[in-house]
Formats: C-alpha cells, structure tokens, sequence
C-alpha cells in the first residue's frame, strides 16, 4: 500500500478544464476507431470477397487474421510500455494502426489485404490498454468512474456504428473506405496526444522479453487459426497439409504452456488460474465471446447471400445487436458493485439465450426488416449483462498488483475467443448449409407429386421451364441458408444455457 501511496504521489498531477476534455476526445477517437475497425468489416465481407474473388467464408479471414494478430500483441503491452513508455508507445500504435489502415484500403488481392489487416491488428493491440491507463491518469481519483464510464461508451457505441457505417460506405462508396477512414482520425489523434501529454511520459526501463514463450505463442496460434480457417476448403484431416498445422499448434502450444509455467519473466502469467474466479471468468467470456461474436457476424453475412440485403440494411438490421448496450451499460457497472456479479451474468445469459432460440425457431425467407430488426434489441442489454460482470468475477479475488497482468491475459484470451469463434461458426455454418441443400434437393425430383406441381405453377405463371426449375433451385439453397443459420443460433442457445450454470462455480462477488 505503502509503494502504491509513493507511486500516486510521483505522478503527475490530474489535468484540468479545456486539456482535460480535449484529451478525453482524443484518447476516446482512437477507442472508437480500434473497436470500430473489428465490426466495421463484417457486413463489407460478401462484397470484399466478391471483389477479389475468394469465398463469403474465405472472407471472414479479414476479421480472424486481425483478431489473431491483435491478440498476440495484447501480452506484450506492458513490456512495450516500459520499455518506450506509455505516451510515446501510445502514439506509434496509433501512426501504425492509420498507416496499415491506408494500406489496408489500397490492397488489390486477397493475400495482401490479409497482410496489412493482421499488421494493422497487432499495431491495435496496445491501444486499447493504453488508452484507458492514459485516460485514468489524467482524472483525478475521485473521477476516474466517470473516465471509466466514458471510455466504455465509446467501446461500446463502436460495434453498433461499425456495421451502419461499414454498409452505408460499402453500398454507396467503396470497400476500401472501411479502412480509409480511420486515415484522418489517426492523424488528428496521434499528433494531439504527444502535443498535450509528451510532458507526462511514464518512466521507461530496460527488462528482458521472454522471446521463446512469445515465439512459441506466436506459431501455436497461428497455426491453429490457419488450421481453422482452411481446414473446410481443405476436408479437414483428409488433408496432410491441415494435419501438420494441427499437429504444429498441438505441440507449440502444449511446450508454451509447460514454457510460462517455469518462466521467471512469461509472457502469459498462467499461475493466474490459480485463482477460482479468474479460471470460471475467464473461461465463460471466452466461450460466450465466441457464441456472442458469431452471431454477428452470421446475421449480415445470412441477410446479404440468403434475404437479398444491401450492406447498408444488412448494417442497419445488425445495428440492433448492440443499440440498448451503451444505455445499459453504465446501469450494470453499479449494480457489479452492489448485487452478486453471477446474478447479472445469469440474466444476460439468459436474454442470449431467449434471442437465440427466437431466432432460430421463428426465423424465414419472408422476415421483414423490423421482424428481424426488433427482436434483437435487447440484445445489447445482455451485452452489458454479460462483459462488465464477468471481469469482476474474474478479478473480485485477485491481490491488486495482480490486476494489470490479469487484464492483459483476459484480453488476450478474448481477442483470441473472437478469431476462433469466427472461424468456427462460418465452418459450421457452412456445413449445415450443405447438409439442408443436400436434404431439400433429395426431394426435389421430377417424379415427386408436389415438385410437379410447382413448376407447373411457375410455368403458368409465364416462366420457361429452365426459368421454373432455376428459380425452383434458388429457392432451396435459401432455404438451406436460413435452416443453416438457424441450427448455429440453436446452438449458441445451447451454448448460453450451459454457461449459465457454469458461472456459478465461481464464489460470490459481493459480500455485502
């Protein structure tokens, strides 16, 4: 307590007035634009895919590789930090995160969008930690809830404006505008935060990296993305080349795990899971972050190739997933400190639940917008239900010196969630898809009574017969996109349930 007492004195004193508010603009732009950039794409990704000829599920690639490389860089904040300092680290981050962007925007191929996407990735890594230590040290203490509040907002308001933005600028602009526009923002952010906080830059020292643990990291987990986003274009361990990268990640991640264990310095801090609370926290935001996260991706990828959407109504119907988040919020961060934080994250369990299994047993291919639109707003209050308790559990029971450290393998654990999570769900989805379109054609013969029947309608009605049994196959491979996302939303029910009940391994938060 003692340290921490001389530590706060040594700081810099809280800034004041028109710095202070200029500074809370700044930091929270680059917040926004780093969380706007992981949903910004999801409903350019038919388009994207369209325009450099790959797949809508080879698509998806542009959100895994970003997640992926993001996720590699979050360990490595602290380390960074204190070797160049917050403020300097901060502004790089920045620079390169605008710099990828742009280039980002003016890859002509599929490889080497994927390449600038994950550079621009591991550029945000840093920024989001960074941002909110830089902002909470500009408040003074007594104010840091509502510097807190502020920063969460804005995390929050991003993946609700990403998919309108992303669909508005793919329909009437460009793909590439998705990553152009961060261009500006970065180079009004970067400039601004050296000019007004240069003069608060944080001690910097030299400290020894733990490059094997890091290295064995960095080929483990992306050897198993890879393994995952190719291995149903490849038939999965039909394929030698799917095997060697399964077998790669096995063994990499199997020698880390033993490798942070032992590591006087590592790179993950495991002997965290020690902790009950942090272990069940951990383990069901992760697991609810890759059921969270594949519904939204899937509902405009579903919206745009199965209903005939435009980006734009695709980023629109999406929009709802999160609109109620930013008002509840602030709401579920109170009550954390009040009620026992498992009865909250039972409660957005279960609204994911309910919208999961509503989807999935009321939806069609004669929804309407505000049919899709409307049930999902409560999403957003789950949203809410379901983040901000999860890390108090996961931190309720950690000594204080333990937290920074915590947070930093809790984000890099979900950011992986996210990559994996896509992945998954699209391979998923995929091969659901194909089992209904097998099912529904194996009933589709010219020796069935009611398949004679319609076409016989469709050709009185003045189409040809080639036209008759053309519109007669659209039909079917939407209907077999609709069943398709139907079973991922069945089982993401599923999902929630399960976790629901698993959340109550952890002990009480609250103790009154």
């Amino acid at each position: 307590m003692a340290d921490a007492q001389k530590a706060e004195s040594q700081s810099p004193p809280p800034l004041q007035g028109p710095i202070l508010a200029v500074v809370t603009v700044a930091l929270a732009l680059a917040v926004f634009m780093n969380v706007l950039d992981v949903s910004i794409a999801n409903v350019s990704i038919p388009t994207i895919a369209g325009d450099l000829a790959v797949s809508a599920n080879q698509g998806t690639w542009v959100i895994t590789c970003f997640a992926v490389a993001n996720a590699v860089t979050v360990p490595i904040s602290g380390w960074l930090s204190r070797r160049f300092g917050q403020v300097r680290l901060f502004v790089i981050c920045t620079l390169l995160f605008t710099l990828f962007s742009w280039l980002c925007g003016f890859a002509f191929s599929f490889p080497m969008l994927l390449a600038f996407r994950a550079l621009q990735g591991a550029a945000a890594g840093p920024m989001i930690p960074l941002s909110q230590s830089l902002l909470l040290a500009c408040y003074p203490r007594d104010k840091r809830g509502l510097a807190n509040g502020i920063w969460g907002m804005t995390a929050v308001v991003g993946p609700v404006a990403g998919p309108i933005l992303g669909g508005w600028i793919t329909d009437n602009i460009n793909w590439s505008w998705i990553f152009y526009i961060n261009v500006p923002i970065g180079l009004i952010v970067a400039p601004l935060t050296w000019l007004l906080l240069r003069s608060r830059e944080t001690a910097t020292r030299r400290e020894p990296l733990d490059v094997t643990g890091l290295v064995l990291l960095i080929i483990g987990v992306c050897s198993l993305q890879m393994m995952l986003d190719q291995g149903n274009d490849k038939a999965w361990f039909q394929s030698t080349y799917i095997i060697v990268l399964g077998l790669v990640a096995l063994v990499f991640l199997s020698v880390f795990v033993v490798w942070e264990w032992t590591a006087e310095r590592p790179v993950v801090d495991l002997h965290l899971f020690r902790d009950r609370n942090f272990t069940v926290g951990v383990t069901v935001l992760c697991l609810g972050y890759m059921a969270f996260f594949s519904a939204i991706v899937l509902l405009p990828l579903w919206l745009q190739t199965g209903m005939g959407y435009t980006a734009t109504w695709a980023g629109f119907a999406t929009a709802s997933l999160g609109l109620l988040g930013a008002v509840a919020s602030p709401i579920s961060g109170r009550l954390a400190d009040k009620v026992d934080a498992r009865l909250l994250v039972t409660a957005g369990f279960l609204i994911f639940a309910a919208i999961s299994f509503y989807t999935a047993f009321r939806s069609s291919t004669q929804m309407t917008f505000w049919q899709i639109f409307l049930p999902r707003l409560p999403w957003g209050v789950g949203t809410a239900f379901f983040f901000i308790p999860l890390m108090t559990i996961a931190f309720s029971r950690l000594p204080h010196d333990a937290v920074a450290s915590a947070s930093g393998v809790l984000n890099f654990l979900r950011q992986l969630s996210l990559g994996f999570g896509t992945a998954l769900a699209t391979t998923l989805w995929d091969d659901r898809t194909t089992f209904h379109d097998h099912r529904l054609n194996s009933h589709l013969s010219v020796y069935d009574a009611q398949t004679r029947e319609w076409l016989a309608h469709a050709q009185a009605a003045g189409l040809t017969p080639e036209q008759a049994h053309q519109q007669l196959a659209e039909l079917t491979a939407n209907q077999a996109l609709m069943l398709g996302t139907n079973d991922l939303f069945y089982l993401s029910g599923g999902i929630f349930l399960a976790l629901l009940l698993l959340v109550w391994f952890a002990r009480p938060t609250h103790r009154g």
